[in-house]
């Protein structure tokens, strides 16, 4: 009787190729992860797989993985993987190759798009990713709420979508996106954790939520630059920022930092927050970024009898648009489910998504990412979005 034909090494490596690290999305033979690959006569497979770091919270993902795509192999009886841990110098070289030299990259200040000598790539010209900074006048008005929703209904439309928390001093992103682990950190890398669709940092990973952050200027900046230049975001399509409120520090840096930004600015229905919302717009254009639109929030509550009823007035985010001469791109509900939705990690954006607020962060996503795309030209009839 035959021999029953075993495949080659390179077969395997090829089958491994297809195999995409579940955290920095790039073939686990590309970032050189395959340490071993063993065929036995017999069928039996073994390969070493060297993990970024010991205790990745992904090894069983990883394991997974690889038995499934070397299993399809004709002639393949048995797989077994055996997971080791890189060494400092094959983790450097990953950043390295992942992220560069930090070291290596000169920089003449944050007006030029660097912060301490580090090159920020969304700063580049040649980035195609797209910066959304996420403002409000005060707080209190939903911005982060409404930061989480987008960034699902964007990552719902195929988008590769990533979020910055800068609100360093009311960090709650991380919460509402029901994500509960930190970042993982290769050689002085970070690579973010991912719900959702959505990969996030932020200040809550470093920071118990009863501790407090009482920093000045210049540690806010580091922060900043940390989140910017240090972690592993693989050019999304978005990096949407939450902003903290108002137009303090943190704006300003993200304006040095983030030159081709599009600012979005959240504001309720009633005229006292319209008329300290628009202080955050008149900011944005004074340090040259653009506005692109107003996102109305808390706009009415649906009854059970189906009627709306607008408990904090009507027209602000009208009002505001048109003050800073820009769409009103939608107009968000109150709903319980939104508020529970930011508690328990279960965005209104990815839990009900054809309820009222689902609809209504759809609808926005969908005007930012087709109607406000830079390729295409501003359309002066966009309509109010309900």
């Amino acid at each position: 009787m035959p021999a029953t034909k075993v495949p080659t090494n390179e077969q395997v490596l090829e089958a491994l190729d297809g195999v995409d690290d579940p955290e920095l999305h790039r073939s686990i033979v590309e970032l050189d992860m395959v340490s071993n690959v063993r065929i036995s006569p017999r069928g039996v497979v073994e390969v070493e797989v060297a993990l970024t770091i010991e205790g990745c919270p992904m090894r069983s993902e990883i394991t997974n993985r690889v038995s499934t795509a070397v299993s399809a192999l004709p002639g393949v009886r048995d797989v077994r993987v055996e997971l080791g841990v890189m060494t400092d110098a094959q983790r450097t070289a990953l950043r390295e190759r992942l992220i560069g030299d930090p070291a290596a990259t000169a920089g003449s200040g944050p007006a030029q798009g660097h912060a301490e000598g580090r090159a920020i790539p969304f700063a580049d010209p040649a980035c195609r990713t797209r910066s959304l900074l996420v403002a409000s006048g005060k707080g209190g008005v939903g911005k982060s709420s409404v930061t989480t929703n987008l960034a699902v209904a964007l990552a719902a439309r195929g988008r590769n979508v990533a979020v910055v928390d800068a609100d360093v001093w009311g960090f709650s992103i991380p919460r509402m996106l029901g994500i509960d682990r930190r970042p993982v950190v290769i050689d002085e890398m970070l690579v973010p954790p991912e719900a959702h669709g959505v990969r996030c940092i932020s200040m809550g990973f470093f920071a118990a939520e009863d501790q407090p952050v009482i920093w000045r200027g210049p540690m806010l900046h580091k922060a900043l630059e940390q989140f910017l230049t240090d972690v592993w975001w693989d050019d999304p399509d978005y990096l949407l920022v939450d902003l903290p409120p108002g137009t303090g520090d943190i704006s300003i840096s993200l304006s040095q930092y983030l030159p081709r930004s599009e600012v979005y600015i959240v504001t309720t229905p009633q005229p006292a927050a319209l008329s300290v919302a628009q202080r955050a717009g008149f900011m944005a254009k004074r340090v040259q970024l653009t506005v692109k639109g107003v996102i109305e929030n808390m706009s009415w509550f649906t009854g059970d009898d189906g009627k709306r009823y607008e408990l904090f007035g009507s027209g602000g985010g009208a009002e505001l648009a048109r003050r800073l001469e820009v769409p009103l791109l939608g107009q968000v509900p109150l709903v319980t489910e939104l508020r529970a939705g930011g508690d328990s990690g279960r965005p209104v954006a990815a839990l009900d998504p054809d309820g009222e607020a689902g609809r209504a962060f759809t609808a926005i996503a969908e005007a930012i990412d087709v109607e406000l795309a830079p390729t295409r030209r501003y359309n002066p009839e966009l309509k109010l979005i309900n």
